[in-house]
């Protein structure tokens, strides 16, 4: 772990929830967001002191972690950050495929005119983090034009599966930001399916959406091959 990563982490002060939770949620967004990149050792004393707590709520909260898959515990070799694997990947994103296609669908009989208004605007501010390299801002406008989606599809559970998906993807997509000869594809994924979505097209836009997570499951193949 570097000392640049370490002055990142701040806890994420919450009264409601135990300790090890607030611990926990801290070092599962480090880890999600890239702060704490593949390969980072955790350890518990460095991590107890730059959060400010006891090492018990650490080593719970690191457990969690361990049960979601983000680090990997080793008697020999301490708690280690979980590289990405593109089997994860594929299985992560052939689900996505299947529930924002259906998502799409949906939206697509219920889109109006406001709604394709706010993903004109989100696709134009995410081109623009794109030109400004702001990879983290970016991330988040990608995810809120699928979210915007999502939501018009007016399905809780579909919603609800979506948004935990995504929580858990969010670290590939900001390996998927990292290669700038990409962004003009992604710019130009979101606009198809903008248009397909105004045209009220289901099939064109479950083909569209479906042709943007095919390209970005290949490119991320490639980067962490």
């Amino acid at each position: 772990m570097t000392e640049a990563a370490i002055d990142k982490l701040k806890l994420e002060a919450d009264d409601s929830l135990p300790l090890r939770d607030v611990v926990f949620h801290t070092l599962r967004d480090a880890i999600l967001e890239g702060t704490l990149p593949p390969g980072t050792r955790l350890m518990e004393l460095q991590l107890s002191s730059v959060l400010g707590v006891s090492r018990t709520p650490v080593r719970e909260a690191m457990r969690l972690l361990s049960m979601e898959g983000l680090v990997r515990m080793s008697v020999r070799r301490g708690t280690i950050v979980e590289p990405i694997k593109e089997s994860d990947l594929r299985d992560a994103l052939e689900v996505r495929e299947a529930l924002e296609e259906l998502a799409v669908r949906k939206a697509c009989r219920n889109m109006d005119e406001l709604t394709i208004q706010t993903l004109k605007k989100l696709e134009q501010e995410f081109e623009l983090s794109l030109e400004k390299n702001d990879m983290q801002t970016s991330a988040r406008l990608d995810v809120q034009f699928h979210e915007r989606i999502t939501e018009t599809a007016h399905n809780r559970r579909l919603t609800q599966s979506l948004t935990q998906l995504r929580e858990e993807l969010y670290r590939y997509r900001l390996e998927n930001l990292k290669d700038p000869e990409t962004y003009p594809i992604l710019v130009q994924a979101h606009r198809n399916i903008i248009s397909a979505l105004e045209a009220h097209d289901e099939d064109r836009a479950a083909q569209e959406l479906q042709k943007h997570i095919e390209s970005q499951a290949n490119v991320l193949a490639e980067h962490i091959q």
